[in-house]
């Protein structure tokens, strides 16, 4: 069986073994070359081939001893990082003999890879280098060096974490135990450890010959751990332009072994992933996005590929929408997101104001961005909406719900209309938001995140402001309950809460109960307030990308905004009091 359906299978001879090799896509296209890890066979990468087809000339092989390539005879010193290289070199040649390949290599497939790109008798041969998941064993044999040589409590701390992150190395290394484990129990039941440890869904992975393929790699370890970390090499600098992406959630390798790599790999650039340490399966998207922005930039000779802003390497490449993204806290998170080189998606109720965000959010530093016009409050408009930015520019991997507007006005002067009209945009447009794309984040399976923007006034009660913060009150709930529902499915749900922020929303609030031109004096005066306070819509959009990145629930943005959140849990008698003083407007 082949790796997909319309592959291209063949054999390549390196030494004593032959290996299979799968082609996907045009052979014209630059080539890829994807490399498994352990206990993987080239099905690992099924989800990722498919999605850089399209563009590129895809290629796959079963790593000797794995899948249907065959086992060196015998195994003791047929798995070293030499003949890996002579492995992976007679597979380049068959495949692109006149044009250097880009390297992609997650787990053993990216420890071989810095192989690959680090010695001299490769040169030429490779173009850009992607690695997941997988260090050089010389890179970390020097890690451990400098923390024996200079130990700080910071440093043995990072050793003994590594340490007890590598618990499954030792056994590998113990005789025969690993091989009678895999062909035995543990094989059977590695695929469903695999679904419900690190979420990795069904189809054509793993493969049959999972048994046979841990007991062989085992190998991998055997041969090349123990010489190449007690004798690392101090030429091992890659040749090539290397993008790093680091699982942020890996069991089996800590994101501080990548500490200094800028030394060994001078053209680096990182990338960072909410993730497990199986993405090829759980994150195709992400990488494969990531993938043909990387290997497009090298094609193209230009000498940057990532955006340089704050957690560039967090939302590169991301897609995120943002709702009342024409002004105020909209704008500003769409913007911030764009500085971090995601592709932004500004929606607003006013056409030429969305257009204006995706102007500045593509001149700051987004590889795209779009104006799309939608009304929050109108389920209509928002499933055209969902369904027009699925299909044009794919499924958002950030949700941002903050189209909002004011009200205020005591209980019995705010009418049935005014309810409705709060409601309706408030929550029902954090409703709309969360249902449509965030069905399709879950269907998707690939994680992401949602920030539903409430305010303080969800646990602060006023005297002036029950229909506002009722709406809020709920939102903050909504992303409760919603973060509960959805943590199963790697998507994340923040409630951002805050006070004053200087935005135009006091100059457009409606006041119940008041002729107009009192609700003008009224806008205008809070306005002023609002202005004197000057706290910019910026930090909230900072607050918003840091509480994305770090996965928080409920995040009081302003001081006034915290000192309310802790009163209301730890004084609430105070915060009720408190509510029945009216501001002098």
């Amino acid at each position: 069986m082949t790796v997909l359906d319309g592959a291209r299978e063949r054999w390549v001879r390196s030494g004593d073994v032959e290996l299979c090799v799968a082609e996907l896509g045009d052979p014209r296209q630059p080539t890829v070359v994807l490399v498994h890890g352990y206990p993987d066979s080239k099905e690992v990468w099924s989800e990722v081939a498919a999605r850089l087809a399209g563009r590129f000339h895809v290629v796959l092989y079963d790593v000797r001893g794995h899948g249907r390539s065959s086992a060196p005879n015998p195994l003791r010193g047929g798995f070293t990082l030499e003949k890996l290289t002579d492995d992976f070199l007679a597979v380049a040649d068959a495949v692109s003999p006149g044009r250097p390949v880009h390297l992609v290599g997650h787990d053993w497939g990216s420890v071989q890879s810095w192989e690959f790109v680090t010695v001299e008798r490769t040169e030429g041969r490779i173009a850009s280098f992607t690695s997941m998941s997988g260090p050089s064993l010389d890179h970390f044999g020097h890690w451990i060096n400098q923390r024996i040589k200079r130990p700080t409590p910071r440093r043995v701390g990072q050793l003994l974490g590594q340490g007890a992150k590598s618990w499954y190395v030792y056994l590998l290394h113990t005789p025969v135990l690993p091989e009678l484990a895999w062909r035995g129990p543990l094989g059977k039941r590695w695929p469903g450890i695999l679904r419900r440890v690190e979420k990795v869904p069904g189809g054509n992975y793993p493969t049959a010959s999972l048994p046979a393929d841990a007991a062989h790699g085992a190998w991998l370890y055997r041969d090349n751990v123990r010489p190449r970390l007690r004798h690392p090499r101090d030429d091992a600098y890659a040749h090539v332009p290397v993008q790093l992406v680091t699982p942020l959630g890996d069991a089996f390798l800590s994101e501080r072994l990548y500490d200094g790599l800028e030394q060994w790999a001078p053209r680096l650039t990182r990338r960072t992933l909410p993730a497990k340490h199986w993405v090829p399966r759980t994150r195709p998207d992400r990488l494969a996005d990531w993938i043909t922005e990387f290997v497009t930039t090298v094609e193209g000779g230009r000498p940057e590929v990532a955006a340089s802003g704050r957690h560039a390497d967090r939302f590169g490449g991301q897609l995120v929408l943002v709702t009342g993204a024409g002004s105020g806290i909209g704008r500003a998170t769409a913007v911030a997101f764009a500085e971090a080189g995601a592709r932004v998606v500004a929606v607003d109720r006013d056409a030429e104001s969305a257009a204006r965000t995706a102007e500045l959010s593509r001149l700051i530093g987004a590889r795209q961005a779009w104006a799309e016009t939608a009304d929050v409050s109108d389920e209509q408009s928002m499933e055209k909406l969902a369904a027009k930015v699925a299909a044009e520019y794919g499924v958002v991997d950030v949700l941002v719900n903050n189209a909002g507007i004011g009200l205020s006005g005591s209980f019995f002067e705010t009418t049935p209309e005014d309810w409705k009209k709060v409601l309706d945009v408030n929550l029902w447009g954090v409703i709309h938001g969360c249902r449509l794309f965030g069905r399709q984040m879950a269907e998707r399976g690939q994680g992401g995140h949602i920030v539903n923007t409430t305010s303080a006034a969800a646990f602060l009660p006023s005297r002036v402001l029950p229909a506002y913060s009722t709406s809020k009150a709920a939102v903050l709930m909504l992303s409760e309950c919603l973060r509960a529902e959805l943590a199963g499915q790697g998507i994340g749900v923040t409630a951002i809460c805050p006070g004053i922020v200087n935005t135009n929303i006091t100059s457009t609030a409606h006041f119940a109960g008041v002729d107009a031109g009192e609700e003008k004096r009224r806008q205008q005066r809070s306005a002023l307030l609002y202005g004197k306070r000057n706290y910019p819509p910026e930090k909230v959009a900072d607050a918003i990308l840091e509480a994305v990145v770090h996965d928080r629930a409920v995040v009081p943005v302003t001081p006034e905004a915290r000192g309310a959140h802790l009163l209301s849990r730890f004084l609430p008698r105070a915060s009720r009091r408190l509510a029945r003083v009216s501001p002098p407007l």
